[in-house]
């Protein structure tokens, strides 16, 4: 696989959903790593743009590249370190939405429990390994088919946060997300120009008076 120069979306002012003192909120764009790259060039990057505004923020989970929407960060260490928790103990509930490749024939609603690991061949990808993957799951449902197109719009959850997860399960199902280069087909790959991938809701309690949030943020496909 070639790897293609990182050039990331101009940047054009912060799209912020919410800011406090203990947390912002904001959606990210696709083509825009959440963190700094590793090498030379990679520098510019979601949690850069966001601590030339606010200095104190700080990152507590990642999408990918290419994938857009909803990214919490925590103001101040103990904010980081409280979100970070409900991250980890899975006490966060994320949804996505994605277009993917042809007419959905599965359940209109239901689960994808199929274990990932890391593909080290062909590393960063991951794939599935029922002998040695570890365990994954992801809720989805059905919203929408074009006929025209042969594209589906699925809501998905991932109950676990595995690396690539929710690109690799649709991969599974043989419904590539659109625009995915790593696990999509080459037709499906060439379908779109980007990953067809949005953080589009995101619920949490607030780290530190534990009032329920919740974030909306409606996909730009």
């Amino acid at each position: 696989m070639v790897s293609t120069p990182y050039d990331p979306p101009a940047h054009a002012g912060l799209a912020i959903l919410h800011v406090s003192e203990w947390l912002i909120v904001v959606d990210k764009p696709s083509g825009l790593l959440s963190v700094p790259g590793r090498g030379a060039g990679k520098e510019d990057c979601l949690s850069r743009r966001v601590q030339a505004e606010f200095p104190d923020a700080m990152i507590v989970h990642r999408l990918d590249m290419g994938t857009s929407g909803i990214v919490v960060m925590g103001r101040g260490a103990k904010a980081q370190r409280e979100l970070s928790i409900l991250f980890q103990e899975r006490r966060v509930r994320k949804r996505y939405q994605a277009l993917v490749d042809g007419h959905w024939t599965a359940a209109a609603a239901g689960e994808i429990e199929l274990p990932i690991c890391r593909d080290w061949p062909n590393r960063p990808k991951q794939k599935i390994d029922h002998a040695t993957g570890r365990p994954s799951l992801t809720r989805y449902r059905v919203l929408d088919f074009d006929v025209a197109r042969a594209v589906s719009r699925i809501e998905l959850e991932p109950v676990t946060g595995r690396t690539h997860q929710l690109r690799v399960h649709m991969e599974a199902m043989g419904h590539p997300i659109l625009g995915d280069d790593f696990y999509g087909t080459p037709a499906s790959s060439a379908r779109a120009e980007r990953l067809m991938l949005h953080a589009c809701q995101v619920e949490l309690d607030h780290p530190g008076t534990g009032a329920p949030l919740r974030f909306d943020c409606p996909p730009p496909f």
